[in-house]
Parts: structure tokens; sequence; C-alpha cells
């Protein structure tokens, strides 16, 4: 009864569900491994943010990228800030994480000669994306900056096109490569993420801490993909069976169907036997008898 089975509409349904499974297995692990990802930046930031902070210059160097075990260290720089070189970011959020606006990025010239890239926080975009905004003055003079330490962005980390022949002095990424061209002094590599002191208006608006709480949908997506991957054989059981149960009933069906038919031509021929073994009487027989008694004899002939 699972012949079926062979028949081209079933191979291709189990071909499907053969390709389906380690499809499904994977995207659940490819969901697992980006919960791990997740977990480990949590811990990760939580560790930077509650190291006590250390000078910036002991974890960047001029062209050399932050290492990753660096990210999010809280920093102190000291210099005064070089406003001639200053850029802003477009196409950032507010903490609110729905206002369009710009990073303001300044250069902090240190002690020794060397910068370090500042983002002093956001600012709304205004109407006029062609020109440089309205930016809050730095802060003159020397300052000491306490921010956390963020590598360098790059398109294929941040997802962000470089656009090109954008307006003077506004720019897509915060790349310390990049703005080390323009400024012409050595910069240091990544940037440092302002958290104080805070300005003394209400902008530029500091960036806030990073969530390091929330770890993502990525592990409930992962049960559901191996469950779906599980949900396959068994589906496919449930239909070879539901299946292999309707083909039963229909050859039950048709059986019951084909005795009933023999059973009625068995009982036509039986009658036929019964009414073909007693004699049929002539066609008129009756009326001729019936005339015959009723008849007068001619008169002979003299």
């Amino acid at each position: 009864m699972y012949r079926f089975l062979l028949s081209r509409q079933w191979v291709i349904l189990t071909l499907v569900g053969l390709v389906l499974i380690p499809v499904m297995i994977k995207l659940g692990y490819w969901q697992f491994h980006r919960h791990e990802h997740k977990v480990a930046q949590n811990q990760l930031i939580a560790r930077s943010l509650a190291a006590d902070p250390v000078p910036v210059s002991t974890l960047a160097a001029p062209g050399r990228d932050l290492p990753r075990r660096d990210m999010w260290r809280t920093v102190k720089a000291t210099g005064t800030y070089d406003t001639a070189h200053e850029v802003v970011v477009r196409q950032r959020t507010a903490a609110d994480e729905q206002s369009i606006g710009y990073y303001v990025l300044t250069p902090l010239v240190l002690g020794d000669g060397e910068a370090v890239l500042v983002n002093r926080g956001w600012i709304s975009a205004g109407n006029d994306l062609t020109r440089f905004p309205d930016v809050p003055a730095a802060p003159r003079g020397k300052v000491t900056v306490t921010g956390r330490m963020m590598a360098d962005e790059t398109t294929a980390a941040s997802g962000i096109k470089d656009t090109k022949g954008l307006p003077a002095r506004q720019v897509m990424l915060i790349n310390s490569k990049e703005q080390a061209k323009r400024v012409g002094r050595p910069l240091l590599g990544g940037y440092v993420e302002e958290t104080g002191p805070k300005p003394a208006g209400s902008t530029p608006e500091l960036v806030p801490e990073p969530d390091h709480d929330s770890i993502g949908p990525h592990m409930a997506y992962a049960i559901q993909w191996w469950l779906f991957a599980a949900a396959v054989p068994v589906g496919w059981i449930v239909l070879v069976r539901r299946e292999r149960r309707d083909r039963v009933t229909a050859a039950a069906k048709k059986a019951e169907e084909a005795k009933e038919a023999g059973e009625a031509r068995e009982g036509e021929a039986a009658g036929a036997a019964r009414d073909g073994g007693r004699p049929a009487e002539p066609a008129g027989s009756g009326e001729t008898e019936a005339a015959g008694d009723n008849a007068t004899p001619a008169p002979a002939n003299p």
C-alpha cells in the first residue's frame, strides 16, 4: 500500500522535505551564533564601561586599528580642540532613535602634537542639508574629555555607504585614517565618544550609553527554525499515513461496490434461471381454445 510513494508527486514532496531539513537546521545555528555574539558583546560592553578610565594614548596609536577588546573602554584625553578641521557626520539619530541629524566630530590636539577625533554629540539637521550646520562652539583652551573609545567606522562593519561628493565638511563615516588626510597631523586610530563634561547648553546631545542588557530574539528564532526542521519529517509521516488511510478506504469502498454489483448480477441471473425452467405458453393459445369451444360445426355437404 506504500507504492504511491514512488509517484511523481510524492517523490518531489519527499525531496523538498529532505532539502528543507538541513537548511532549517543551518538557519537555526546561524541565529544561535548571533545570540552568542550578542551575549559576548553585552559582556564586553559591561566590562569596558565598568573599567577604570585610562589615558587615550594607552589604547590607541596613529594608523593602528582599535582592537575589539578595547571597544567601549572609558578613556581620558587632555588637549585643545581644532575647530578649523571640525566636520559633521550625516544621517545619525538622536537618543530617541527617530530624529535624524549630525554627529559633531572635532579633533582634539594632545600635548605631544598628535590628535584624536572626538564625537561631541548629536545636533539637529535643520532645513538646509547642503551647507555646514550651525554647530555649538567647542570649549576654548585646554580641556579634559572623558568618553568611550570606539573603532573606526567602515562600510563593511557599519553598512553605511561612504558617499562621495558631499557638501564641504560633511562625511558619512567616522574614520581616523580618512580624517588624518584633512587634518594634516597624526590621528590616533579610532575615536572618542564623549561622555563628559556635559555641554554648557542643551546641544550637542551626548551619545547615550550602548544597550548591553537586551539579547534580542535570536535564541527564540533559532529554536523556531529547529522546531520547523523537526516538524518536516513528522508532517511527512502524517501525510503518508493519511494518504495510505485514504487509499485503503477508497479500495475498501470500491471492493464493496464491486461486491454489491456482483450480488446484483447474481440475483438477476438466478431470477432469469427460475423463469427459464417453466414451459412457456404459446402466444394466443387461450384465444384459440376459447374460439374452439364456441365454434359451431359446419354443416356437411349433401
